[in-house]
């Protein structure tokens, strides 16, 4: 049974997404990036459909924020759409099948059966870009505040065992994850913005 809404931990960035602040969903981007891509590493096993389908899930929970009705957890909701969108995938491909009635007279062996193209170009090169995006982000923070948000949110530590293992105080621990926050945030912004609202 999902837990209270009132116990959510993304219940104070949800809020502030609904309300149009790209911020606070890209942190959630953040957040949930790991689990979203478990989510559908259990249904799809190439590692590049992975990940295209991790950031597809993402534009698909910026678009559709509004009609979240916080009946469940957002990582619930967002699980969801994770697992359908990967099911969909498998559906898409299953439907690439030939489209032609091979002729038994027929002596042409130069002719191919042609495929029907179900998927969005443009939508997985916004994912890709995404991604990138993410890991040139990661990439460019100075190296205590990656170690930190890699901690949190890739290892999934608390503050105090990433303070332990940093050997630094929590409240540092905290400062370092929120300025990384905002660089992998600004990064983000332009590619997010223009997909509020839309629909694919």
């Amino acid at each position: 049974m999902d837990a209270p809404v009132s116990t959510d931990p993304d219940l104070e960035l949800l809020r502030a997404a609904q309300s149009g602040d790209r911020h606070a969903f890209n942190i959630l981007v953040v957040r949930h990036q790991r689990r979203v891509a478990w989510a559908i590493a259990g249904i799809v096993k190439s590692p590049q459909e992975v990940e295209d389908l991790t950031q597809e899930t993402f534009i698909k929970a910026w678009r559709g924020i509004l009609s979240f009705r916080g009946d469940s957890r957002f990582s619930t909701w967002l699980h969801r759409i994770a697992v359908n969108t990967a099911k969909n995938h498998l559906v898409s491909l299953r439907s690439r099948i030939p489209q032609y009635s091979p002729r038994p007279d027929s002596e042409d062996d130069a002719a191919q059966p042609e495929a029907v193209e179900t998927e969005d170009p443009e939508r997985l090169m916004v994912g890709r870009q995404i991604a990138e995006t993410v890991a040139r982000a990661m990439r460019e923070l100075p190296d205590m505040e990656r170690s930190a948000i890699e901690m949190r949110e890739l290892e999934g530590k608390s503050y105090d065992e990433i303070a332990l293992a940093l050997d630094c105080p929590v409240g540092t621990v905290r400062s370092r994850i929120f300025r990384a926050r905002e660089r992998i945030a600004a990064a983000l912004r332009p590619q997010l913005e223009p997909y509020r609202g839309r629909r694919w």
